[in-house]
């Protein structure tokens, strides 16, 4: 049920997924609900659900072509993988990074690549931290995000890790107007520019979901980003 759902639900959505992927998909979610009983992954179990709120939603940006063939991708805040492993998944050609600051989660990550036989480093680390890191720091072609703050914030996590040329992609709901207002300063301090949200549906669900991306343009300031909670506690 799983696989056939995700098969016919991206398809619906203009991607095509290979037998595989939809077989790892399922797996992915069976490997879900026997993690969900030892640890806090997700609330969202039900089969149905499960597709189309973190698979299909995840794989969204496929669909709007706006991850380059090869292209190195760091998940900031993964939490049970979402939605860089749904993204690796899809597709395999992407150099993934999965990071997050609880090791436990990360631990049912590594054991979710190797059941699906996927590659990708796992980095347990703050999101402040990271991205001041000098290995990681303006690395990455895209970072992304789901569900992890609001956008002034979540650009502190991002931009830093993104080399010039690339971008910070953001999966919001449908009143980024206000989030994305409130948060340019922070998008300009931070050597990026906004683009216009690009709105996206999931298959028979009345969900108004926005995929927010933020251009680097300039290289961030070596200023950020600030220590460790300070960006969700004082945003820019």
């Amino acid at each position: 049920m799983i696989a056939e759902r995700v098969r016919n639900g991206a398809q619906r959505m203009g991607i095509e997924l290979d037998a595989q992927a939809c077989e790892r998909f399922a797996r992915y979610y069976e490997l879900l609900v026997e993690g969900n009983t030892r640890m806090n992954l997700t609330a969202v179990l039900e089969p149905a659900d499960a597709v189309d709120r973190h698979f299909l939603d995840c794989i969204a940006p496929i669909a709007q072509d706006l991850l380059p063939q090869g292209a190195k991708v760091v998940d900031v805040g993964t939490g049970a993988g979402f939605p860089g492993l749904p993204l690796l998944i899809a597709r395999p050609d992407l150099k993934m990074t999965l990071v997050d600051a609880l090791n436990k989660r990360l631990g049912f990550i590594q054991g979710v690549l190797d059941e699906l036989g996927l590659s990708a480093e796992i980095v347990h680390a703050r999101a402040e931290d990271f991205s001041r890191d000098i290995k990681y720091r303006e690395q990455f072609d895209i970072a992304a995000a789901r569900a992890v703050a609001a956008v002034s914030p979540l650009m502190e996590y991002l931009l830093p890790c993104v080399k010039r040329g690339g971008c910070a992609l953001c999966w919001k709901g449908p009143d980024i107007s206000q989030e994305a207002e409130a948060a340019r300063k922070a998008i300009f301090l931070l050597g990026g520019k906004a683009r216009v949200p690009i709105g996206y549906e999931i298959p028979d669900r009345d969900w108004r979901h926005n995929l927010f991306i933020v251009d680097k343009v300039n290289n961030t300031p070596k200023a950020y980003p600030r220590r460790a909670g300070t960006p969700s506690k004082n945003p820019l």
